[in-house]
């Protein structure tokens, strides 16, 4: 049997095969399962051959439109007046053709916050987002991130062996969201549990009521007590959002900034340590972490199918026939590596659509940079002689037609002594111990997350390890390690 992974299965623009379903062949080519997981740039290649846009299903019955072309991609975020993000609209879901347990629903359907509205809606949802964002100061969250960065390092450094995404990529953005969002450790880890559940579309229902639970549990919290975090801000905005309509801009920020965050993360360390294009030497005078988070952004967003609209009426596009309510779903990777583009020059090229584009621009993209800049530069400071524990080759990609992400990432390195490091701020107490607060005055002015004498302090960095001991010559691979331990140095100033 042909698979349908086969170039020889995919039809030629044209073919009457494109006139069914959502104006492509009624059955589409999987993006889910272990086959697509381990190399989705291969399915985009073959279905290119459709043209700009290919039949696809997100998930068993779950029909869509992949638009994997770049222009194509740009026409479709920047045109609301003829693609809707509302998903209300998605006609299989209102007629029963998809049920409400699919795996997938739980990312696709309607919920009332900025990422699922359109026009006045979408922008009175957004502000308070924007907003409370803004309050919250870089430098801040630098310190922030590297004290979280060197407690969680200070547990794996003395045994030599880790698993960078368990360990740490997965771990750091949640310590980071807790101390945002003045969230309980307790509570932040239920919410980190759901929305995996949500990504991985495993026993998704359940995830999704573990969000809803956990989430209004937070607002209820915040209500009580408000205090200098990003949940409070948004309480108090003068939009005066309902629990309901909090609960889902939770869900978002925190969809947008755990589980995409730790996969940004993760494939950036990946990449340094595993393609040799990264290990150059400083001499270029650029930092290869940022060159590395281009490149994953261009090649392996984090986010890499996403950004589902639904065609506002029916509508002639990408040669095919779009009908109105049905899913169209953009392929940021698929588009960022479309061969129509000029160049393939990506260091220090932020024409990526791993932010999406249009009214939708992820409103956080600078943070989550930073965030991921600094957790990958601390890691490759504290322990410069890591290097991959299975060949690059080996490495397991999690399948869902949504993510780009791996299941591990395994890394041996010679034990690194410890340092005394500066205690880590504070995060969120438990319910029971957040002290009364009289009215919501502080969450206005100074605070952790805005530029005062205590925040400041956060910004001297922990005293570093010492460097890791020589190891024998037969063991040493050549040049990479060498790169490591200079960019370590330099990033001490020596």
């Amino acid at each position: 049997m042909t698979s349908p992974y086969d170039a020889g299965a995919v039809p030629p623009p044209g073919c009457p095969a494109h006139a069914g379903g959502t104006g492509h062949a009624t059955a589409g080519v999987p993006l889910y399962g272990p086959d697509f997981a381990a190399d989705p740039q291969a399915v985009y290649r073959r279905l290119r051959q459709y043209g700009p846009t290919a039949p696809v299903e997100l998930a068993p019955g779950v029909q869509a439109t992949l638009v994997t072309g770049y222009a194509a991609a740009l026409e479709v975020l920047r045109s609301p007046e003829k693609f809707a993000k509302d998903a209300r609209r998605w006609k299989a879901l209102a007629d029963g053709r998809v049920a409400p347990d699919n795996p997938v629903v739980p990312m696709m359907h309607y919920r009332p916050n900025c990422l699922f509205n359109d026009g006045e809606a979408h922008a009175r949802l957004r502000q308070p987002v924007t907003d409370s964002l803004d309050r919250v100061d870089p430098n801040a969250l630098r310190g922030y991130v590297e004290h979280s960065a060197d407690t969680l390092i200070d547990r794996f450094a003395p045994t030599g062996e880790a698993d960078l995404l368990g360990d740490y990529a997965k771990v750091l953005p949640l310590m980071v969201f807790q101390q945002l969002f003045g969230c309980p450790p307790a509570l932040g880890e239920r919410l980190v549990e759901g929305m995996s559940g949500i990504f991985d579309g495993v026993d998704a229902e359940r995830a999704n009521a573990l969000l809803t639970e956990t989430g209004l549990e937070l607002i209820a919290l915040k209500r009580r007590r408000p205090g200098a975090d990003i949940t409070s801000w948004m309480l108090a905005h003068p939009v005066q959002l309902t629990d309901e309509e909090m609960l889902h801009q939770i869900v978002v920020l925190m969809g947008a900034g755990t589980e995409p965050q730790k996969n940004l993360i993760t494939n950036a360390l990946r990449l340094l340590l595993a393609d040799d294009r990264f290990a150059g030497d400083l001499s270029g005078g650029s930092l290869p972490v940022e060159d590395a988070l281009d490149e994953v952004l261009w090649l392996d967003p984090p986010m890499a199918n996403y950004a589902v609209h639904y065609p506002i009426h029916d509508l002639d596009f990408g040669g095919v026939r779009l009908r109105e309510g049905e899913p169209v779903v953009v392929s940021f990777a698929a588009a960022n590596n479309d061969p129509a583009l000029v160049s393939d020059h990506r260091a220090g090229n932020r024409a990526h659509l791993a932010w999406s584009a249009g009214p939708h621009t992820c409103p956080s993209k600078d943070a989550a940079r930073l965030i991921a800049a600094v957790a990958v530069e601390k890691v490759l400071d504290r322990i410069p002689d890591m290097e991959l524990a299975v060949p690059a080759d080996r490495l397991e990609w999690r399948p869902g037609p949504f993510h780009r992400a791996l299941a591990a990432l395994p890394v041996r390195f010679p034990p690194v002594p410890l340092t005394v490091s500066t205690p880590l701020p504070t995060p969120a107490p438990a319910p029971e111990a957040v002290p009364a607060r009289a009215h919501i005055d502080d969450t206005h002015g100074d605070s952790e997350w805005n530029a005062s004498p205590a925040s400041q302090a956060l910004l001297s960095s922990t005293p570093q390890a010492a460097t890791s001991t020589p190891r024998a010559t037969a063991s040493a691979r050549t040049g990479r390690r060498r790169v490591w331990s200079s960019l370590a140095a330099w990033w001490r100033g020596r």
